[in-house]
């Protein structure tokens, strides 16, 4: 019985209670918290965010670790999830805010501002201190992130953890959740949505995909002008981002061939070319006319998709492989952290691009050689990059900026200065042959330890104090707080969405639920509709969205604390 006591309250006479007690209580707060992660009601699951709820019992029993020892791993736990996640969406960060990204960032942008001004007006109006109210509002959006910003900043400022952070986003949590996906479903009807008929515009991509997305168009050659001349000659004519795949002549009888730069076009040729669907209208009218064709029936031509595993080929664009005039094969599209792209020649590769290969198959296993295709080379992780980031994430969290209005300098912070340093590595470190690629497992695997540790370490502080909190100083209202912050933002983004920029409502809500960086709004967004629009618009404003949530719970802190 002694030997339990101890490990469960500790060894009297160790640092911290020793390290058995200080991982067992870890181990079981995560464990437990995952556990009742996996329960879902009407489908909705609060997912990891059971391990903070947990990490609370456990504090409110005194079942806890050294603070000293708590503060450490909670804060390197946030550092290896926004790490993850920098590298994860660092590749398309940038260039979600060109073209049709830009509109679906703005209101991204003005759907974060109208949370931060209720917020403020709230601490103004019910006298709560804004360290309770920035833990509700990141509750509330379900930014984990913004809660670990919020702490340090607080930390740095008056050189004590504030539970209270911890508490408010605890009760603002659940709701934030749930109230995310009943304003989506709200504007269904507020909107008077027609289902089918949104659905297939966003099949088609149109609206504000159609830069954001990659589409296989069909055409019979009708125009006289094109009649007799090459590939080459007709490219600069049109100006615009296209790749044709396959040709099959007028007189060839079906039989499909590979085209190459030299490839001479006819009257009724058919041709397959992957491009935007803002560029399609006019490709197909310059061509002749769209048909349905089947290019699949012809064994001579295969497509692959073939995965960029070699360190070599990093940064490197299409047109130095020179895969067409060298193995008779054609590259005509690239999907990049789940964006397809148009593979044009200037493009760029990025270790772990997933290349679609059209062309024989002699060609394509010559190309895979080439290229690599090589999952075992890709399970090796690549350690330097991370932890060279992380070192470097560090120094810029560090250092201090002065901001006019705001008496203190403001710190990036451990959330926000391994974030930065993780988008920029991933986005520009391929030019400098700096491989960041991780596998989305590995990946995975670094970001759920890292919000694991986090959750149960401010789970475990803000325990003692939970329920005294709710019952006699009224945090039970801040549940109605929380549930303002969630739904009037999402209710106002989405008319503005809607009437201003002529929003797609799949596209709509998902850019409503990578605002509030919520997963379980992405999933019933997802589950309303066979296409990928919710996705799409998701992650084009997740990456600012989490930026913004970082720095804002920081700003407030500093500026109203």
């Amino acid at each position: 019985m002694e030997l339990l006591r101890n490990l469960f309250e500790g060894y009297p006479n160790l640092w911290g209670g020793g390290v058995a007690h200080s991982v067992l209580i870890l181990s079981l707060v995560i464990a437990f918290g995952i556990m009742l992660g996996k329960i879902k009601v009407a489908g909705i699951s609060l997912g990891v965010t059971w391990i903070l709820f947990v990490g609370i019992v456990f504090g409110h029993f005194d079942l806890n670790l050294d603070e000293h020892l708590l503060h450490f791993l909670k804060e390197f736990g946030l550092i290896l999830f926004v790490y993850s996640i920098g590298l994860q969406v660092g590749p398309g960060f940038f260039s979600a805010f060109k073209k049709g990204g830009f509109t679906l960032n703005v209101l991204a942008v003005l759907v974060v501002f109208i949370s931060v001004l209720i917020t403020v007006a709230l601490h103004f109006i019910t006298g709560i201190p804004i360290t309770t109210m920035v833990g509700i509002l990141s509750g509330a959006v379900t930014n984990t992130p913004g809660l670990g910003a919020a702490q340090q900043a607080n930390s740095d400022l008056n050189g004590i953890d504030a539970p209270e952070i911890a508490l408010g986003y605890a009760v603002a949590y659940p709701l934030g959740v749930i109230g995310c996906i009943l304003a989506l479903l709200a504007l269904k009807y507020l909107l008077h949505i027609n289902t089918r008929k949104e659905e297939a515009e966003a099949e088609q991509g149109l609206g504000h995909l159609q830069e954001l997305t990659v589409r296989p168009v069909s055409v019979e050659i009708r125009n006289e002008a094109v009649d007799g001349k090459t590939i080459k000659e007709i490219k600069p004519l049109l100006n615009r981002a296209f790749v044709i795949s396959r040709i099959r002549h007028r007189d060839s009888e079906n039989e499909v061939e590979l085209v190459n730069a030299d490839t001479v076009l006819h009257l009724q040729d058919q041709i397959l070319f992957i491009s935007n669907p803002k560029d399609m209208e006019a490709i197909i009218a310059f061509f002749g006319r769209q048909i349905s064709a089947e290019w699949e029936q012809d064994k001579k031509l295969i497509s692959r998709r073939i995965l960029i595993t070699k360190p070599e080929l990093n940064g490197k664009s299409l047109a130095q492989l020179k895969i067409r005039n060298n193995f008779g094969a054609s590259i005509t599209r690239i999907n990049r952290s789940g964006v397809d792209l148009v593979a044009t020649p200037h493009l760029q590769l990025q270790m772990g691009d997933r290349v679609t290969i059209v062309g024989s198959e002699l060609a394509v296993s010559h190309t895979e050689k080439v290229l690599g295709n090589s999952l075992k080379r890709l399970n090796h992780p690549n350690l330097i990059p991370i932890f060279l980031g992380i070192a470097l994430g560090c120094i810029l969290g560090s250092l201090p900026f002065m901001f006019p209005g705001i008496p203190q300098p403001v710190k990036l912070g451990l959330a926000g200065g391994p974030l930065i340093v993780s988008i920029l590595i991933s986005r520009f470190g391929p030019q400098y042959k700096l491989i960041t690629y991780t596998t989305m497992s590995a990946n995975l695997m670094i970001r759920e330890i890292g919000i694991s540790l986090f959750l149960a370490c401010v789970g475990l502080g803000a325990g003692k104090g939970f329920v005294d909190t709710i019952i006699h100083e009224g945090g039970y209202v801040w549940i109605a707080y929380g549930a303002i912050i969630t739904i009037v933002p999402l209710l106002v983004g989405g008319l503005i969405g809607r009437y201003a920029w002529k929003l797609n409502y799949y596209t709509l809500i998902g850019v409503l639920s990578g605002t509030n960086t919520n997963p379980p709004a992405l999933a019933y967004s997802s589950e309303l509709t066979s296409c990928d629009a919710p996705a799409v618009g998701y992650a084009t404003v997740y990456p600012l969205a989490m930026f913004l949530r970082v720095l804002t719970a920081q700003l407030l802190i500093l500026a109203l604390a």
